[in-house]
This record gives structure tokens, sequence and C-alpha cells, in this order.
């Protein structure tokens, strides 16, 4: 099994950004993918792609016609700094952060050879999500 470095909230209690802004100050290097524990689909080579675009750029962000998923996402170490003004103002979404930060955008166009049968941001909360899931054709 690869190393696993465990590494508590530097801003505890601030949520999924708090920890966003934990990883990026912990990293070794120039940047950080995050990928949210509930979508089981997501490919290697999508999640490479989004790394080798986090270039010049603070974030690279997915969008669907659902929206954005900063979930799924690449942060630069540029982008900490935005990132605790916001968690110290008390503005702990996400995808509102994004507001202050370049962002690079993956479109519809650039996510479909990745995900030809629209499972890639599939999200398993629930007992019924998962039943859903596994009715995927190819999916177990």
């Amino acid at each position: 099994m690869p190393f696993v470095r465990e590494v508590p909230d530097l801003l505890p209690g601030s949520g999924p950004l708090g920890g966003i802004y934990t990883a990026i100050r912990a990293a070794t290097r120039g940047r950080v993918l995050v990928v949210a524990c509930d979508m089981p689909y997501l490919t290697a080579p999508f999640l490479g792609r989004l790394v080798a675009e986090c270039v010049g750029v603070d974030a690279v962000v997915p969008r669907t016609a659902d929206g954005l998923h900063p979930l799924c996402a690449v942060y630069a170490q540029s982008a900490a700094a935005a990132i605790h003004r916001r968690i110290m103002d008390g503005q702990l979404k996400v995808v509102d952060a994004l507001a202050d930060l370049s962002v690079r955008e993956i479109g519809a166009e650039e996510i479909t050879p990745y995900d030809p049968d629209g499972t890639l941001f599939v999200n398993i909360n629930t007992p019924d999500d998962y039943q859903r899931a596994l009715q995927f054709p190819g999916r177990r």
C-alpha cells in the first residue's frame, strides 16, 4: 500500500473548504487533487487530465449540466491565501470560494471522452443511491 500521511485540519470546524486548505498547505508539491469519497466512478485518466490542466491557474474544476464539481478538482498552492480568507470570514461554501481564484473549467465537451456512459460524477450517499448505481451497465 502506498504511503498515506494523515494531516489534521489546520482550521477545525471549517468543513470541506478547511480540508482543501489543509491539503494545500500540507502538500509537498505545487498542487493537490481533491476527490470526494462518494464518487466511485471517477477514473485515473480523467483525474490525470485534471492534474495536467492545473498550470498557471489556482484551480481546475469540472463543470457539467449539474454545475461545478469543486470536490473533484485540482487546487494549486497559490489558492491557499484566498481560501484562508474565506474561512476566516466564515464563508465556507467551496463553490463560492472559486470566485476568488483563477479557475480553469473542464466543460462537458472535454469530459465526454472520459465519461461515455454519464456516470463519472455519480454520487453514492444512501443505500438507494447504491442500488441505483448497481444498475449502471458495466459498473459494479
